[in-house]
């Protein structure tokens, strides 16, 4: 059997995994609008970025929100192709000019898939998150 037959199965495997993921994303409905009270949006975070708080919403990240939102916020988690609907991109425009106080009120108070942390997380930890998710910018 030449190299290029002995290649061949594990290429197709590969190559059929990557057609399956990527048809079970592109079925994902893209998330609707929030609607994020006005107290909420124009919230401040109150806790500074310092290089503690970016540390501690890292180890929050990576134990409770990464199976859905991937290892850079990307929303391409192991959990995320059994998503009903796509768990967003946290590197892009598109969630990097909504305010801290939008994302607080997002990760509080959770909707559909996107579970509560309400009561699971204090409001300190929620912001050390928030300081985190920044560092996903593009």
């Amino acid at each position: 059997m030449k190299i290029t037959d002995k290649l061949y199965i594990p290429v197709a495997f590969l190559a059929l995994g990557f057609s399956i993921l990527s048809m079970s994303l592109q079925q994902q409905a893209k998330p609707k609008p929030w609607n994020v009270p006005d107290e909420f949006r124009d919230m401040m975070n109150p806790v500074p970025a310092t290089p503690m708080s970016i540390n501690s919403g890292s180890a929050l990240y990576k134990k409770h929100c990464i199976s859905c939102h991937g290892k850079t916020g990307l929303g391409d988690g192991v959990k995320a192709p059994v998503l009903s609907t796509f768990p967003g991109d946290f590197s892009g425009p598109a969630y990097h000019t909504q305010t801290d106080g939008e994302h607080f009120y997002k990760t509080k108070y959770g909707r559909g898939e996107m579970p509560s942390h309400e009561g699971k997380f204090s409001d300190e930890e929620i912001w050390h998150l928030v300081n985190y998710m920044h560092t996903f910018k593009k």
